[in-house]
C-alpha cells in the first residue's frame, strides 16, 4: 500500500486533483481541500495517501495528515459511504467542525455538505459514534482515574477521539478547554484541539 508520498507537484486540477512525481513515477491523488489548499504547481509537496482498489479501477486519494486520513478511513467505513463521497465531507467541512457535528448528532450541519444527503448523515453520525463509543471503555492515563464528564463533554470526547486521539487524551485537553472557559460543545473541541 502507497501511505505517503512526496515529490514535485507538476499539475493541479480543479477537481482537487493533483500529480506529483517522485523518482520518476507521477502519481495522480484526489485529494481533500485541506491538503489541496497547500499545494502548488512545481514546488515540493507532500501527502498521506490511501490507496483504493476495486472493480472499477484502482485510485490514490490524498490527505494534510494522518488524524485526516484516520477520519476518512472511519468515513468510509459507514454503509453507503465511499472513497469520494468520504473526499466530499472532509472537503465540506473542517475536522474540528466535523467532529463537533459528529459528536452533537447534528444532522443538518452535516447535510449541508453539497452532495451529502440527510440519510447518509444520520447513518454516519449513528455509525461513528457508536464505534467511537464502543471503543473506548473507560480508559485513564498513567492509572490516574478522571473524573465522568457531563453530556457537553462526551460529545466532544466522542468528537476527540473520532480524530483519533484516545479517551484520556480527549478528557485531558477538554478539562483544559473547560479551565480556559470554553462552554459550547464546539467552543470545547476547537479549544481542546489547539492544546492536544
Amino acid at each position: 500500500m502507497i501511505g505517503f508520498v512526496k515529490g514535485k507537484i507538476l499539475n493541479l486540477t480543479s477537481e482537487n486533483a493533483l500529480i506529483v512525481t517522485d523518482g520518476g513515477i507521477g502519481f495522480e491523488i484526489t485529494c481533500s481541500y485541506s491538503a489541496f489548499s497547500k499545494l502548488s504547481v512545481g514546488k515540493e509537496g507532500e501527502v498521506y495517501t490511501y490507496l483504493n482498489a476495486n472493480e472499477n479501477g484502482v485510485a490514490l486519494y490524498g490527505f494534510s495528515s494522518p488524524e485526516e486520513k484516520n477520519m476518512f478511513l472511519k468515513l468510509i467505513s459507514v454503509s453507503g459511504v465511499g472513497p469520494k463521497m468520504g473526499i466530499t465531507v472532509l472537503s465540506g467541512m473542517n475536522m474540528g467542525d466535523l467532529a463537533a457535528a459528529i459528536a452533537s448528532s447534528d444532522v443538518k450541519r452535516l447535510s449541508s455538505i453539497k452532495g451529502l444527503g440527510k440519510k447518509t448523515a444520520e447513518r454516519i453520525i449513528l455509525e461513528l459514534r457508536e464505534k467511537v463509543v464502543s471503543g473506548a471503555s473507560g480508559s485513564s492515563a498513567g492509572g490516574v482515574s478522571l473524573p465522568p464528564p457531563s453530556q457537553g463533554d462526551e460529545d466532544a470526547v466522542v468528537a476527540l477521539m473520532t480524530l483519533g486521539f484516545t479517551r484520556a487524551e480527549s478528557e485531558k485537553a477538554i478539562s483544559r478547554a473547560r479551565a480556559g472557559g470554553a462552554v459550547s460543545v464546539e467552543d470545547i473541541i476547537m479549544s481542546a484541539l489547539k492544546n492536544i
